[in-house]
């Protein structure tokens, strides 16, 4: 099938140029959770050309409820397996490699962040993200950060702003000091400006909450940032 065919409804939004530009891009992305399932998906479907995808897990049955990766087939498989094949389900020439790994900063070396054009932070370690902005600055690469999606309930309160600028998420505050301390002052990131809702303990444990509507939001908002920002189309 004629690439013309899969994205020309697109090329009308983002010009011939922007899709070249998506067509030579190469993303990292870390996480294929609620969040980072959702921006794989629309990067995938916007046509870009190389996709790292980074995930330790296997699909479990709790991950139904909010992840694209995850349906009753596909329950204990590695969630970068059934990524890959998502990817190529709708962009065949898309070029994919899979990382089954929990990223860790001590893993930092194992990857050349200056060889790609993006990162996508959709993880929840706080040390791992930290390392991830912090590479993602020394490489000159642009990265965007998922802040707390768990125990919310509006969308609608979702938005994208520089960490100096958010507020509330309690995430987003502790990454805000920590990058601080780092010499790091700026950061794309998609956070909530809505308060947790305190959701019941189970068998003594506070288990996070969550829907099908809140990450998937998160998730796709990155990916409109991370293609606009290559398609050069703001």
């Amino acid at each position: 099938m004629k690439r013309e065919e899969l994205y020309g409804r697109t090329e009308r939004l983002l010009g011939r140029e922007g899709m070249e530009r998506l067509k030579n891009a190469r993303v990292l992305l870390f996480g294929v959770g609620g969040v980072g399932s959702y921006c794989l998906e629309a990067l995938a479907r916007s046509g870009i050309g190389a996709i790292t995808v980074v995930d330790a897990d296997t699909v479990a049955p709790s991950n139904i409820n909010r992840q694209l990766v995850a349906d009753l087939s596909t329950v204990g498989r590695d969630k970068v397996e059934v990524a890959r094949e998502r990817i190529l389900a709708v962009n065949p020439a898309c070029r994919v490699e899979i990382k089954k790994m929990l990223y860790l900063p001590a893993c930092s070396e194992e990857f050349d962040f200056s060889s790609y054009d993006y990162i996508v932070d959709a993880i929840d370690n706080v040390s791992a993200k930290l390392s991830l902005v912090t590479e993602a600055v020394r490489a000159g690469t642009k990265i965007i950060s998922a802040m707390g999606t768990g125990n919310k309930l509006c969308p609608e309160m979702l938005e994208v702003a520089d960490i100096s600028k958010t507020s509330v998420c309690p995430l987003a505050r502790v990454m805000r000091t920590e990058l601080r301390k780092r010499g790091i002052h700026h950061l794309k990131v998609v956070y909530s400006k809505e308060e947790p809702i305190r959701a019941p303990e189970e068998s003594g444990e506070r288990v996070i909450g969550s829907v099908s509507f809140v990450p998937s939001v998160a998730g796709l908002l990155m990916a409109a940032e991370v293609i606009k920002d290559i398609a050069d189309c703001k």
